[in-house]
C-alpha cells in the first residue's frame, strides 16, 4: 500500500490523494493525523483491522474531532522497522506538518518514531504496540491498546486464586510478545503460590507441536499456558494436545486470548472446548455498548467482528477527540499530553482510563472460557479484574 493522504469529510467518505497538498491550503478548523502502520506485508491485517477501528469512530461523528475536520496520511512501514518509522514520522512533521501521531501496530514502529513525537513535541497515540517500555520512550506518547504483561500477569494470579490451580508448564511462541508473556503469567502465578513445572518456546511459524506437547505430557502437569500467534498454530497446537489426551477438563489449558479467536475456534472444532483465555477486549461481552460496536464494525466490514485491534483503533480515535476537546482544538503536543492524562470513558471493551504517571491505558482484564452456545463454539466471559494497570512500569526491565 503507497502512502496516502485521506481526508473525512462530512459524510465520512474518504479520498485517496498525493503528497502535493501544502500545509497552507488546509484551514485551522483541520485537524492532521499521521497514521504509521504496517499496512503491506504479514502484519496488514493487523493494520486493516486498526484502521477499521479507525474509520468506524470517524464515520460516527461526522468525520470530525473536536468539531473539526479530520485528515488522515497514512505511511506504510511494511513490517516492523523502527528506521522506517522512525523516517515516516520525520516525513509527516516535517513534510506533511501532521499535528499528532498515531497507530502503531508494532512496538518496533512505536520505538521508531519515539524521539521523533519528543523532539517535535507532537503528542503520539498507540492504539497496538504491545510492549511496556512503549510509553515510557517519550513523554508524549499515551496509549489505548494493552500491555501484555498487563493482562497475563493478573491472569496468573487469577489461574491459582480462582482457576484452582497450583501446577503450571508453559509454552509460548520464541520471540519477544511470547517472552513476555511468559515471564508475567509466570510472575503472578507464583505469587499467587503456583510453582511453574516446565517452560518452553516454539518457533514463531511451527507447523508441528508433537515434540513440545509430549515434553508436556511427560511432566503431567495441571495445567498448561500457551502464548502463541494466530493464523494456523492454534488448532495446530490443539490437535497435538489432544493427541495426547491434554484437554480440559482433565488437563486445564490457558491463554492469551489469540489462541481461540472466532476463526481459530472454526479450525479447533470441540479441542478448544473448556480452553480458558485472558483479553482486554471480547466482542462476545453482552454489554449494550459492546453490542453497538459489533453490530457496526460488522455491518461496516462485510460482516467481520471487530478484534483487539479494532477496539485499540476506535478508542485511539475517542482519545483523540477527548483530548483535543478539553483543549478547546488547541494541537499543541504538550497541552494534548497534559488533557489525556487521567481522561476516563466508557469504552466497548469497559470502563477505561489514562494512567495520569505512565500515559497507559488501565481497564478491565477479561477472562473467558470456550463453551458451546446455540450449537457454536465461543468464547464465554466468566470473570472479570477490573482497573488493572500494566505491572511492569517503574520496575526493572
Amino acid at each position: 500500500m503507497k502512502n496516502r493522504v485521506v481526508t473525512w469529510t462530512l459524510a465520512a467518505s474518504a479520498l485517496g490523494v498525493g503528497f502535493g497538498w501544502a500545509a497552507s491550503a488546509y484551514a485551522a478548523d483541520t485537524v492532521k493525523i499521521g497514521l504509521i502502520m504496517a499496512y503491506s506485508g504479514p502484519f496488514a491485517d493487523t493494520a486493516n483491522q486498526m484502521q477499521a477501528g479507525i474509520d468506524l469512530w470517524l464515520a460516527e461523528h461526522n468525520g470530525e474531532v473536536a468539531g473539526k475536520k479530520v485528515e488522515l496520511i497514512k505511511k506504510d512501514t511494511g513490517g516492523p522497522s523502527p528506521d522506517v518509522a522512525k523516517r515516516l514520522a520525520q516525513e509527516l512533521v516535517v513534510r506533511d506538518g501532521v499535528d499528532i501521531i498515531a497507530g502503531f501496530t508494532l512496538t518496533p514502529e512505536a520505538l521508531g518514531a519515539a524521539d521523533v513525537a519528543t523532539q517535535a513535541k507532537k503528542f503520539m497515540v498507540v492504539m497496538n504496540a504491545a510492549t511496556s517500555v512503549v510509553t515510557e520512550k517519550s513523554p508524549y506518547i499515551a496509549r489505548t491498546s494493552l500491555t501484555i504483561p498487563q493482562v497475563n500477569y493478573a491472569f496468573g494470579k487469577w489461574a491459582v486464586e480462582k482457576g484452582g490451580v497450583k501446577q503450571a508448564y508453559t509454552l509460548v511462541a520464541d520471540y519477544g510478545p511470547g517472552h513476555d508473556a511468559e515471564s508475567s503469567f509466570a510472575k503472578g502465578f507464583k505469587e499467587a503460590g503456583g510453582t511453574v513445572v516446565g517452560a518452553d518456546a516454539s518457533p514463531v511459524a511451527n507447523p508441528d507441536f508433537s515434540a513440545f506437547v509430549q515434553r508436556i505430557k511427560d511432566a503431567n502437569p495441571e495445567a498448561v499456558y500457551i502464548f502463541i500467534p494466530g493464523g494456523a498454530q492454534p488448532p495446530a497446537i490443539g490437535k497435538a494436545l489432544a493427541e495426547r489426551g491434554l484437554t480440559p477438563p482433565k488437563t486445564k489449558l490457558f491463554g492469551q486470548g489469540e489462541l481461540t479467536l472466532p476463526e481459530a475456534l472454526e479450525s479447533m472444532g470441540d479441542t478448544a472446548k473448556g480452553i480458558v483465555t485472558t483479553f482486554h477486549y471480547t466482542m462476545e461481552r453482552d454489554d449494550p455498548l459492546n453490542n453497538a460496536f459489533v453490530k457496526a464494525y460488522r455491518d461496516a466490514n462485510k460482516n467481520r467482528s471487530p478484534d483487539l485491534f479494532s477496539i485499540g483503533g476506535y478508542d485511539g480515535m475517542h482519545l483523540i477527540d477527548a483530548a483535543l476537546k478539553k483543549t478547546n482544538g488547541d494541537t499543541d503536543g504538550d497541552k494534548l499530553i497534559e488533557a489525556a492524562k487521567g481522561m476516563a470513558w466508557d469504552s466497548p471493551r469497559g470502563p477505561v482510563s489514562i494512567d495520569p504517571e505512565t500515559r497507559d491505558i488501565i481497564q478491565t482484564v477479561w477472562i473467558r472460557e470456550v463453551k458451546e452456545v446455540d450449537g457454536k463454539l465461543q468464547n464465554v466471559v466468566i470473570d472479570s479484574i477490573p482497573n488493572v494497570k500494566d505491572p511492569l512500569h517503574g520496575a526493572a526491565k
